[in-house]
């Protein structure tokens, strides 16, 4: 049975939802999976991503912010019997199968910043190799118009290619490559099962590692990534070597490594 979420208020069921979708919407307005017409519910307040047997909660910005288990959450890697508390509401998750992913799998989104004009980049990127913050360096991005850049997390951990444990007896390992903007080159290997990428707000994927092969879902945003040019629509996309991505305005190809 799929895992499913199970809607009360005050101890009182009011409905379940099977998690059948790979992206589950919660929110205010009615085109919402779970439409929850209250003024403490933001009009597209959160989002569960189900790949699999596993289970991602992300809060989408909210206005009142959302819990779990009773404690202030922005991303949770959802097991079962989590509560998740949106205003007065609850959502208990229930899921009886093995989950395939850990918690920390699922990062923070890897921020991508669509490319605009750009007079020197090159002392944006010198910044966050020096360990510039992340606010600093983005007023300096600002400040210079930069073009296409990882935040400082990305930039500094995740673009060093390092096999992890989670990769065993999974498929062959595949890398991604910026093609635009001062990280022109830079490659980040995807040993996690599952990396979030995008830029919150405006649009955010995630790339799932499976025995079978990678896809890439949509997880937010008013329209889709693009694959060699084309929507990848809402379901799970199958990556082939040397594909071409483009999310959030940054353009990098997918291949797998020799």
């Amino acid at each position: 049975m799929p895992a499913k979420l199970i809607l009360s208020m005050d101890g009182v069921v009011i409905k379940e939802y099977p998690l059948t979708k790979e992206r589950t919407t919660i929110g205010r307005k009615p085109h919402n999976d779970i439409a929850i017409d209250n003024l403490a519910i933001s009009s597209e307040h959160a989002a569960v991503i189900t790949i699999l047997n596993d289970s991602f909660f992300e809060d989408l910005g909210s206005t009142n912010g959302s819990s779990i288990n009773g404690a202030p959450t922005q991303k949770h890697f959802l097991q079962n019997n989590d509560v998740i508390e949106i205003g007065k509401y609850k959502l208990k998750y229930l899921n009886d199968q093995p989950t395939q992913t850990t918690s920390a799998d699922f990062e923070k989104t890897m921020v991508l910043r669509a490319p605009v004009k750009t007079s020197s980049p090159h002392k944006v990127e010198e910044s966050l190799n020096r360990g510039t913050t992340q606010a600093e360096a983005g007023a300096l991005a600002a400040k210079q118009d930069s073009t296409t850049q990882f935040n400082t997390t990305a930039a500094k951990e995740d673009i060093k290619p390092t096999v992890s444990a989670t990769a065993t007896g999974q498929t062959q390992l595949a890398v991604i490559q910026i093609l635009n903007g001062p990280n022109l080159g830079k490659e980040l290997e995807l040993s996690k099962n599952l990396t979030t990428l995008g830029k919150p707000g405006v649009q955010v994927a995630v790339l799932a590692r499976r025995p079978h092969g990678y896809f890439i879902t949509h997880v937010e945003g008013g329209s889709f990534p693009l694959v060699n040019g084309s929507s990848v629509g809402e379901q799970p996309h199958l990556l082939n070597d040397h594909d071409l991505i483009e999310l959030a305005g940054v353009k990098m190809e997918f291949y797998f490594k020799a």
